[in-house]
């Protein structure tokens, strides 16, 4: 059992000593239920004189009421399980989303597709682990070694031969179970990188349509099929071993318990055993080998499930560390100073970030001031949009530091530092609901929503849509275009009562009319004494800006 498991999810300790009294209930009914069954037919063999319901009454009342407990328990154990499932995989899969929407943007961007396949379809495979593996484990351990010492205590041959056969099967159990593992982790991978190829191929569906190729070479649909055979194959090689490692097992059990039986047998036909001893050693031997059968089976149903929990305890992992080490901890975070309502003073000292190929930013040093704006311009790759992630808070410095008005951004409580920004990522997000929603995102809008509109040209734009800003938009912002997403989440910036602007790349989609009103909007904010900075690179940025700043990275060397 995986302890991580019992750890994060709250809602699995009470089902797990749930379960081990539901095991210990079932052995005993198992013991009971066997002794009580050989004495009847022990009995009315041997001696005709008991062969009549009244003197084994004591007897079938103790079977009866052992076959009827072991049914009760286990159907009362399979209700609780699937309860148990359906809370432990929602209690994880939130709390992965949660860890998930913690990590920094780069982080969450390399992990995307992989957090999305474990909440939306791995972690389900949980509920096998929890509704059959789990139940069978602790039977396994549970069942065999008392089992075995009732049956050594009426037949010690028949317990020897047990002992000596009864660790073929967890063997067999370990080797195989190796090999499954590594599939299902496999299988996993393969998962994630095939939902990665199919989501790039739709979420490039609008463009290769407006080109006219779609159907061009290997068309979409082409691809898809492929996609989807490639993971069929993958799936099924992995269900082959899961069978054939189930009938493994099974012939290693029915060859155990045939020894058993054959040794009673000769033993009987020579008066060497009493029938009652030998009927209590032949209806036990099944029940030793069944659990770690079952075991065997049903590891493979858990294995998936596994795979995905592994994933989503690293996320949460990473989680954890970046908490702990960007923004700080919500205890401590509330004894850090605070900043205050004023426009804020950012200082840049020395910033540099570690990215895949070296320092991005390095050594950036700048004075963010209020009432000017501020573009930071350099080539691609150079660390400007990681220079605002290290404002937000969002990145953690290798070296250097940013502080808000003397104070570290790292010290100070993320929620009202955060409070205060307005930023404008590369890619806006867009919530799916209706467009005043969008732009009331940032909380409502003191500033004249009307003259924010007329700036970024958002005003012709709810002038096309049929309802106005009551129209409805998915996920992303589909349905519009990415023009007018660009126009839709600037408005949402200008008209936020934020103190701080961080805008990366605002009048990447507009044309020059739209950026020269853009340009002269934020002009107006900073004068109204916003902080406002800006990347850019085009000449008319670069010209509306204060003070510019030039980022640069340093490749680091690679050794030969």
């Amino acid at each position: 059992m995986d302890p991580r498991l019992w750890r994060n999810a709250r809602s699995a300790r009470p089902y797990l000593l749930v379960s081990v009294l539901f095991s210990v209930l079932t052995t005993g009914a198992i013991v009971v239920a066997a002794v009580a069954l050989a004495r009847v037919l022990a009995g009315v063999i041997t001696d005709p004189s008991a062969r009549s319901f009244g003197v084994w009454t004591p007897e079938l009342v103790a079977l009866a009421a052992a076959l009827t407990g072991r049914a009760v328990v286990t159907w009362w154990q399979s209700r609780l399980a699937h309860r148990a499932g359906a809370g432990v995989v929602a209690e994880l899969e939130r709390a992965v989303l949660a860890a998930g929407a913690a990590l920094p943007p780069r982080e969450l961007e390399r992990r995307r597709t992989e957090i999305a396949v474990v909440v939306g379809t791995g972690l389900g495979g949980l509920r096998g682990y929890l509704t059959g593996y789990l139940p069978a484990l602790l039977l396994a351990a549970l069942v065999p070694p008392i089992v075995l010492a009732v049956i050594a205590l009426h037949d010690p041959l028949s317990g020897g031969i047990v002992l000596v056969t009864l660790p073929l099967i967890p063997v067999f159990m370990v080797l195989i179970g190796l090999l499954t593992q590594g599939r299902a982790a496999a299988t996993l991978v393969a998962t994630t990188r095939l939902s990665d190829q199919v989501l790039d191929l739709f979420a490039g569906m609008p463009t290769l349509r407006a080109l006219g190729r779609e159907g061009g070479g290997r068309s979409m649909a082409g691809q898809v099929a492929e996609l989807g055979e490639a993971l069929r194959v993958r799936t099924m090689r992995a269900l082959r071993i899961a069978f054939l490692s189930s009938a493994v097992l099974e012939v290693l059990a029915t060859l155990s318990v045939a020894l058993v039986a054959v040794s009673i047998g000769l033993r009987l036909v020579f008066g060497e055993m009493e029938l009652y001893a030998g009927l209590v050693a032949l209806i036990l031997a099944p029940e030793v080998y069944l659990p770690l059968r079952t075991v065997g089976e049903r590891f493979h149903a858990a294995q998936d499930g596994m795979a995905a929990a592994d994933r989503a305890f690293a996320v949460l992992g990473s989680s954890a560390g970046i908490s702990g080490g960007v923004a700080g901890s919500g205890a401590a975070a509330v004894r850090r100073p605070e900043p205050t309502a004023a426009p804020a003073l950012i200082e840049l000292e020395r910033l540099c970030v570690d990215g895949r190929s070296g320092a991005a930013p390095f050594a950036l040093s700048a004075v963010l001031r209020p009432g000017v704006v501020t573009v930071l311009t350099g080539p691609n790759g150079c660390g400007k949009s990681t220079a605002l992630q290290a404002i937000l808070g969002l990145v953690e410095p290798a070296s250097g530091r940013v502080t808000v008005d003397g104070t570290e951004v790292g010290a100070l409580d993320p929620e009202r530092w955060w409070s205060r920004l307005a930023w404008l990522p590369q890619r806006p997000v867009l919530v799916p609901g209706t467009v005043r929603e969008n732009l009331e995102l940032l909380g409502p809008h003191p500033v004249d929503l009307d003259a924010a509109c007329a700036a970024t040209g958002f005003d012709a734009v709810l002038a096309e849509l049929p309802s106005g800003s009551d129209t409805v938009v998915g996920t992303g912002g589909a349905g519009l275009s990415l023009g007018q997403r660009q126009r839709l989440a600037l408005t949402r910036v200008l008209c936020a009562d934020r103190p701080v602007l961080l805008l990366d790349e605002p009048t990447a989609h507009l044309d020059s009319a739209g950026e020269a009103a853009v340009l002269a909007a934020l002009r107006e904010r900073a004068a109204a004494g916003a902080t406002v900075v800006v990347v850019g690179h085009r000449e008319s940025v670069l010209a509306a800006g204060d003070v510019v700043v030039e980022v640069s990275a340093r490749v680091a060397e690679v050794a030969s």
